[in-house]
């Protein structure tokens, strides 16, 4: 697949991208390397494989190696609240930017 020029112009209006002439050949080997890709991966033949909804569906088969989730620093919160404007209950307070 390679794209052309009215190609590459419509991919940046759908992307709402304002590309000079310059930018979009720029662009076109580097999409159509892209695409090429693309094209070799769906050229695999995938005939008999179960596509997986997750790739964790394998965890049954397959144990992951994880470490366990220690906290490794101290907690230093009132050193990293020192500095804060506002606080709150321990929590940091900002302006309200949404009505």
């Amino acid at each position: 697949m390679s794209l052309s020029a009215s190609d590459i112009d419509r991919l940046a209006h759908l992307a709402r991208l304002g590309l000079s002439p310059q930018e979009r050949e720029r662009l076109r080997p580097q999409l159509n390397d892209f695409f090429g890709i693309v094209e070799k991966i769906r050229a695999v033949d995938t005939t008999g494989i179960t596509p997986l909804a997750h790739p964790t569906d394998i965890l049954h088969e397959v144990a992951l190696r994880l470490r366990d989730d220690v906290a490794s620093e101290p907690n230093q919160r009132e050193a990293n609240q020192r500095n804060a404007p506002a606080l709150e209950d321990g929590l940091f307070l900002v302006p309200r930017v949404i009505e």
